[in-house]
Formats: structure tokens, C-alpha cells, sequence
């Protein structure tokens, strides 16, 4: 399945091994990034997502039937701050993701938190969930 390209200039600080906050009801609390899905860098450096990214990551906190599993999921917010293409810069206040499987359909059935319109725009499904869109 391909990706529709994202307006906005990402920049990605979240590398491989990056630990996120969780924001849906899937069971999961916290994820970690395993690989980025799609990524095509630089010898030996380390592999890096940002708002949008799809990603393979391991729960590292939460109910027992997610734990020790690779799932699917996308970047919802960073930290980081970021360009759109009407000039403002956006960031938030911590780093998250959301579960979804191999459609981009998402696990969880609420999504807790604003979620970037980046992410909107490349997954529409997640948009029909979300409390809030920024």
C-alpha cells in the first residue's frame, strides 16, 4: 500500500530505540521503535522517524497480550518543532504513536491527545478517531 506524501518539511528526531508515549486504548502504554518502515539513509547511521513515519516498534510498558510482539504503528506528535509550508513552526509536548495494522486501520478505537493534520493527511483513518487534529 503507498503512502500519500506529506506538505509539511519533517524533521525527524526520534531514531531507532526511541521510546513513545502510547495514545490510544490499545492496551500499550509505551512503545519503542524497532525499525522505520520505508527508510532509505546513510551508511551507518542510525534510522530516524518523525510525524507520519510508520514504524515497527515493541511495547516496552502496558497489558500483557501486547507485550513481546513487533507491531505496526505511526508517529502522531514529537517534540521536536517542525516547518508547514505557510511558515509557522508546530511541536508538542511529548513524543506519540498509535498502533495500527498492515491497512493503517488503528488498534485502539479513541485517540488520547491532539494529533498532527500531517498525519491526517496520510491516514485518514486516523483522523476519523481522533479527538482533536492541530
Amino acid at each position: 500500500m503507498v503512502m500519500k506524501a506529506v506538505s509539511s518539511r519533517i524533521t525527524k528526531p526520534l531514531p531507532v530505540g526511541a521510546v513513545l508515549v502510547c495514545a490510544d486504548n490499545s492496551g500499550a502504554k509505551e512503545i519503542q521503535i524497532i525499525s522505520v518502515r520505508g527508510y532509505k539513509g546513510k551508511r551507518r547511521t542510525k534510522p530516524s522517524a518523525g510525524v507520519a513515519s510508520f514504524v515497527n516498534c515493541r511495547v516496552v510498558k502496558g497489558n500483557e497480550k501486547v507485550r513481546h510482539e513487533v507491531h505496526k504503528a505511526v508517529i502522531i506528535r514529537q517534540r521536536k518543532e517542525y516547518r508547514r509550508p505557510d511558515g509557522t513552526r508546530i511541536r508538542f509536548e511529548d513524543n506519540a504513536a498509535v498502533l495500527v495494522n498492515e491497512k493503517f486501520e488503528p488498534k485502539g478505537s479513541i485517540i488520547k491527545g491532539p494529533v498532527a493534520r500531517e498525519v491526517v493527511e496520510r491516514y485518514p483513518a486516523l483522523g476519523k478517531i481522533a479527538s482533536m487534529v492541530v
